[in-house]
């Protein structure tokens, strides 16, 4: 999500999405802008797609949203039956065309594309070995370093110097890689980062970082890549070794609660059905008094219907969405603000006015949204605004891939509840409980990080000067 939406939200920002497909025949060019299309939620600051045709690899990306960046002429040019794809939001380097992914290089070995979801804790020590050495960088990301180091090791041959990679390598990283003939796919061995294996009618594999994907290019879901796998398909079709040994799963909880499609199965869960028994036990655990439920859109939706189910209150839409704001939308001067968040999301009297309002969202992070939202419910008549949230409070930084405040900027890391429910003017706030969000994943409770909400960090995490989205720049 680029910095031009952030005047109407507060949300944690998305990382990125990737995606990859070998499939002789077909236009992977093609299919690879319908995946990216299907991603578009997990970035919208640049998208690019390499392919490749067995001698060369070509590559198209820029700054914008997919439709924006291709066209009919790039997409004819990009030939091939290999490609991979990439829409980001910067977790490490600023937003910029040179940031921009897939990246395309020449190493021992030949050409090699590689697109990157995740962020990598010992980032600043290994960009500065290799710069000690003599690696030159053209960017500020820490894909960069991983395509760095990979050509450091590659004279014994790809796999071998992912391996080797794979060792230095901390922090979360779901890869997808091209080279002139073959796709690979990696994911590292606590699996923070979501990716998925599908395979296409009449032959050949998809990879992509949610299953909603598959599903628009007409895949079959397959499985989860696995922790520490790498993937290779070729002409001899799919082989799979395990690049490093799992350690214990760490599933971001995020993907869950808020990032991922709800129409995505990840690592086992239906997204949709996790965020209905999420407001279920949202219900369970708050009971206020109340004439009806409503979701703040769109990410609020399935947690509300939960909650409506097991309180018995009746659902309503009583916010109505916009959704022909782009990233592109002119933002409203200071002294419009309140303006630009009715543009966004506005209240419908008729179903809230006199009413006693239980309101469902995902989290709350900097409490700007959520303040501006109750006001406007008030304003059109609503009794009480009851504020339940699907997730607990959100205290600590990520540093695996999400673009998260500084936890100064973190309210509830400020502020205790009852300070932020008079700071937001709700009649009741509440955050679900951790131990009620983790009973929802029933025996695999603990395959998840939680440490946003914990300051539990699965990966040892830089000290703050050495961390940050431009720790790089």
């Amino acid at each position: 999500m680029g910095a031009a939406n952030n005047w109407w939200t507060d949300k944690p920002k998305e990382e990125c999405g990737v995606f990859g497909i070998y499939a002789p025949g077909k236009d992977v060019a093609r299919l690879t802008y319908y995946g990216l299309y299907a991603l578009q939620h997990r970035g919208q600051e640049s998208a690019g797609i390499a392919v490749a045709d067995g001698r060369h690899v070509r590559l198209h990306k820029g700054m914008g949203l997919v439709p924006e960046v291709f066209h009919q002429e790039n997409l004819d040019a990009l030939k091939g039956h290999v490609a991979i794809g990439h829409v980001r939001y910067s977790t490490t380097g600023a937003s910029s065309p040179m940031n921009a992914q897939p990246l395309v290089f020449r190493y021992a070995g030949g050409m090699l594309g590689l697109a990157h979801n995740g962020n990598l804790t010992n980032v600043s020590e290994l960009r500065a070995r290799l710069a000690s050495t003599g690696s030159v960088f053209q960017s500020s990301t820490d894909s960069e370093v991983i395509v760095n180091l990979i050509a450091r090791y590659g004279q014994t041959g790809l796999v071998d110097a992912i391996m080797k990679c794979m060792i230095d390598l901390k922090g979360a990283y779901s890869l997808v890689i091209l080279t002139e003939r073959n796709l690979l796919a990696v994911r590292d061995p606590h699996a923070f980062r979501p990716l998925c294996l599908g395979t296409l009618p009449g032959g050949g594999y998809v990879v992509a970082s949610e299953s909603c994907a598959l599903d628009t290019v007409g895949a079959r879901w397959l499985r989860d890549v696995a922790p520490g796998e790498i993937i290779i398909v070729d002409e001899n079709g799919l082989t799979s070794l395990q690049g490093m040994l799992p350690r214990q799963r760490a599933h971001c909880i995020f993907e869950y609660i808020y990032f991922a499609r709800a129409d995505s199965l990840m690592d086992g869960f239906n997204v949709n059905r996790v965020r209905r028994e999420m407001g279920r036990q949202l219900a369970r655990e708050y009971a206020a008094e109340a004439d009806l439920v409503i979701p703040v859109p769109d990410s609020g939706i399935a947690a509300a219907r939960g909650y409506a189910e097991a309180s018995g209150l009746p659902f309503e839409e009583g916010l109505m969405k916009n959704r022909y704001i782009g990233r592109t939308f002119i933002q409203p001067s200071q002294d419009l603000r309140d303006l630009g968040v009715r543009l966004k999301l506005n209240p419908i009297r008729e179903v809230l006015a006199g009413k006693r309002v239980i309101m469902v969202d995902d989290s709350l992070v900097r409490g700007t949204t959520s303040s501006k939202l109750i006001a406007m419910l008030r304003d059109c008549g609503v009794k009480e605004v009851h504020l339940c949230l699907s997730s607990p409070p959100v205290i600590h930084s990520c540093y695996y891939g999400i673009d998260t405040s500084n936890e100064e900027e973190l309210i509830a890391a400020r502020m205790p509840l009852e300070e932020i429910r008079r700071k937001i003017n709700a009649d009741g706030l509440y955050y679900l409980s951790i131990e009620g969000l983790l009973s929802v994943f029933g025996e695999r409770r603990n395959d998840f990080c939680t440490a946003c909400f914990t300051g539990d960090y699965p990966v040892a995490v830089p000290q703050p000067e050495k961390a940050g989205k431009f720790s790089l720049e």
